[in-house]
């Protein structure tokens, strides 16, 4: 069984910055790729970010490119996203997910999740 736990999320204002963490369990948790997914009220869960096991190579949505930074600490069995220069629109539950297999971009190709952590930007 693969346990993730999301924190890290509250309430800031516009421009304000969080990081997020995403620990998993398991001694394999870091040979997978990891990403992010946010779920605003009333929208389908979008991607936001994934990295690959070594952390070599990651990718970001176009909406969080040059604000989020997506990372990874494999001694703590940790993923990080750095949320900076935050806009209401980023406001949204994030998940964290473990890659399955296909498409990085796509939910359905993450098979294990999070519960989730709000994030709330206010204007």
């Amino acid at each position: 069984q693969v346990l993730l736990v999301e924190s890290g999320g509250g309430l800031v204002q516009t421009g304000g910055s969080l990081r997020l963490s995403c620990a998993g369990s398991g001694r394999s948790f870091n040979d997978y790729v990891v990403g992010w997914f946010r779920q605003a009220p009333g929208k389908e869960r979008e991607f936001v970010a994934f990295i690959r096991f070594n952390g070599a190579h990651t990718d970001y949505a176009d909406s969080v490119k040059g604000r989020f930074t997506i990372s990874r600490d494999t001694a703590k069995n940790t993923v990080y996203l750095q949320l900076n220069s935050l806009k209401p629109e980023d406001t949204a539950v994030y998940y964290c997910a473990r890659h399955a297999g296909g498409n990085f971009y796509n939910a359905g190709a993450y098979v294990y999740w999070g519960q989730g952590t709000q994030v709330t930007v206010s204007s």
